[in-house]
């Protein structure tokens, strides 16, 4: 998958919200390859609405990640700004696509709910800029995905999200999030 993720003018200051604008697309196209790339690898989705919710956990994972990437780059007022204009673009995504899929309805508030609590449950586990994701923190996003798989597939799905999913996802924000910031 290949992200763009340069600004087209160089050398131009760009806003904490342009930053979370940008990335917000960006993280939007990596939950987006994450489903596409689970299907890829014989993982049944039943609806376009079911890839939907497999999207909005990959979503909050990597808005998750997305904060633990960035959080030196920010102090405390920035980093929450950015964090909520990250959030409420992502949840703009979301909303729009369930409107053109499912129809009328309030999901935004129904993603910032699941955001909220993934960013609480997320945050329990370590992270190392270094090693990235802590064991404890893929097995629990594994596990979120398997949650939304039923059947067959239900038990390999974690696996698969471990060992191929959450490698592909730090590679993309890792490679795209210090080119917002020049």
């Amino acid at each position: 998958m290949r992200v763009k993720s340069r600004w087209n003018k160089k050398g131009k200051t760009h806003s904490v919200e342009e930053i979370a604008g940008a990335l917000a697309f960006i993280t939007w196209r990596i939950a987006t390859n994450g489903v596409l790339s689970m299907e890829n690898a014989d993982f049944d989705t039943t609806s376009q609405e079911h890839r939907l919710q497999i999207i909005g956990e990959f979503l909050a994972f990597t808005i998750h990640m997305a904060d633990r990437i960035t959080i030196e780059q920010f102090d405390e007022n920035e980093r929450m700004e950015f964090m909520t204009a990250l959030s409420l673009k992502c949840a703009k995504h979301m909303e729009d696509n369930k409107r053109d899929i499912i129809g009328p309805g309030d999901y935004r508030q129904e993603f910032i709910d699941l955001l909220n609590q993934r960013m609480a449950d997320y945050a329990q586990f370590e992270y190392s800029a270094l090693e990235g994701p802590s064991f404890g923190l893929k097995r629990f996003f594994g596990d979120r995905i398997a949650d939304l798989f039923g059947g067959k597939d239900k038990q390999w799905v974690s696996s698969q999200v471990m060992d191929i999913e959450v490698p592909e996802i730090m590679t993309h924000l890792k490679r795209a999030t210090p080119n917002l910031f020049k």
